[in-house]
């Protein structure tokens, strides 16, 4: 009796801690955005309007609701809602390939010889959040499988962002990524090229994560529950027979 009810304290301690580390990363990416968003003003590398325009910034802003809303959940409940956990792994989908994508940018720019200033809310908002989200997803407990259902809305968005992108970009003539413009590249190959890395990246992030996930939990919890309740109904009967 006693061990299970520190290994309850053991659980709900480490829900705590889990519901205030997603509470700090939230306001962690609220801090960074604002940043981000000042310094590319004070630095006129952007304009305010196109600010919210950039994928990385949509997703880190999904990014700190999601994280808000499971770190509440964590300090009020045992077990995270499915929706939640569906949600962790579209954001963090998201916010992992944006990072691996601006790594590839920063390094393309290198060397076409265009300087890329990146700054430490930079860096936080497209590594150091993704990698902690990725450590949270693989062993923080109180969480099930993921759905396979996360792979294609992860696709959806990335395909609607970019298709409206284009649509702007063709009015205002100004482009969040240098490949979604045509004149920017050498043409439509190099395009669909990038793009469609970009759209396979999304798709192995997501997959991956899922069957991590899926790999990790096993069983889903009402199947282990009905195993649980059939070995409790058989050790019952087997008292009976005694």
């Amino acid at each position: 009796m006693e061990d299970a009810r520190a290994l309850r304290m053991d659980a709900a301690t480490l829900r705590t801690l889990t519901g205030l580390l997603h509470l700090a990363g939230a306001a962690v990416c609220a801090v960074a955005l604002t940043h981000r968003l000042f310094w590319g003003l004070s630095s006129q590398t952007i304009a305010g309007q196109n600010f919210f325009a950039y994928l990385t910034i949509q997703s880190n802003v999904a990014f700190a609701i999601v994280w808000t809303v499971a770190g509440v959940a964590a300090l009020r409940d045992r077990l995270d809602h499915p929706r939640i956990t569906a949600a962790q792994a579209v954001v963090l989908s998201w916010t992992a390939t944006a990072g691996i994508v601006f790594a590839f940018l920063v390094w393309q720019a290198g060397e076409r010889a265009i300087r890329i200033d990146v700054p430490w809310s930079d860096q936080v908002l497209h590594f150091w959040l993704p990698a902690l989200a990725v450590l949270d997803w693989l062993f923080t407990p109180g969480r099930g499988r993921a759905p396979r259902r996360v792979v294609p809305i992860v696709l959806a968005y990335p395909l609607l962002w970019g298709g409206f992108t284009m649509w702007r970009g063709s009015l205002i003539g100004w482009y969040p990524y240098y490949f979604l413009d045509l004149r920017q590249v050498s043409g439509p190959p190099e395009f669909l090229m990038t793009s469609g890395a970009a759209l396979s990246i999304f798709a192995a992030v997501s997959a991956s994560l899922v069957w991590a996930r899926r790999r990790h939990v096993g069983a889903p919890p009402e199947h282990a529950g009905r195993l649980s309740l059939g070995r409790a109904t058989g050790r019952l009967r087997r008292r009976r027979r005694g």
